[in-house]
C-alpha cells in the first residue's frame, strides 16, 4: 500500500508540475503576444475551463497522496525517504497556498471585471498579468521541487 501511495504521489505531482510548466513556458508566453482584449478574454475562458473534475482530482492528489504516503507506516523505509516525502509534501502544500492566496483571487478579479459596465481590457490586464505570472513562477518552482523530492524518495 505504501508503495502504491508513493507512486500515486509521484504521478499526480508530475502531472501537475507538467501542467504548470506548460503554462509557464508555452501558454503564458503565447498569450503575452495578444492584444489586451484578446489576452483578457483568453485568460477568462481558460480560468472557466481549468477547474473541472480531472484537474481537481490531480490538484487534490498532489497533497493527499504525499500526505498518505508519509502517514502510512512502512517497514524498511529509511529516514532519508521519510524526510524526502515530508519535504515534497511541504512543497506541495506551499504550492497550493500560493495558488489559493495568489492566483485564484486574481482569476476571480479578472472574471468579475468582465461584468463591469466599463470593462477596460487594458486595466484588467495590467492588474492581472504581472502579478499572476509572479505567483505562477513561484508555484511552478515549488511543485517541480516537490516532484523531484518525491521521485528521489521513490528511487532510494
Amino acid at each position: 500500500m505504501a508503495t502504491l501511495l508513493l507512486a500515486l504521489a509521484v504521478g499526480s505531482t508530475g502531472l501537475y508540475a507538467g501542467f504548470l510548466l506548460i503554462f509557464q513556458t508555452g501558454i503564458m508566453p503565447a498569450l503575452a503576444r495578444l492584444t489586451d482584449r484578446e489576452f483578457v478574454t483568453a485568460m477568462r475562458r481558460i480560468n472557466e475551463c481549468v477547474p473541472r473534475a480531472v484537474f481537481l482530482a490531480v490538484f487534490l492528489g498532489v497533497v493527499a497522496f504525499p500526505a498518505a504516503a508519509f502517514l502510512v507506516p512502512v517497514d524498511g523505509r529509511t529516514d532519508a525517504q521519510k524526510w524526502l516525502v515530508l519535504a515534497g509534501l511541504v512543497c506541495a502544500v506551499l504550492n497550493h497556498a500560493v495558488t489559493i492566496a495568489g492566483n485564484v483571487p486574481l482569476n476571480t478579479a479578472l472574471a468579475a471585471s468582465e461584468q463591469d459596465a466599463g470593462d477596460d481590457p487594458s486595466a484588467a490586464r495590467a492588474a492581472f498579468e504581472k502579478r499572476w505570472n509572479g505567483f505562477h513562477r513561484v508555484r511552478t518552482a515549488l511543485i517541480a521541487l516537490a516532484f523531484g523530492l518525491l521521485t528521489a524518495a521513490a528511487v532510494l
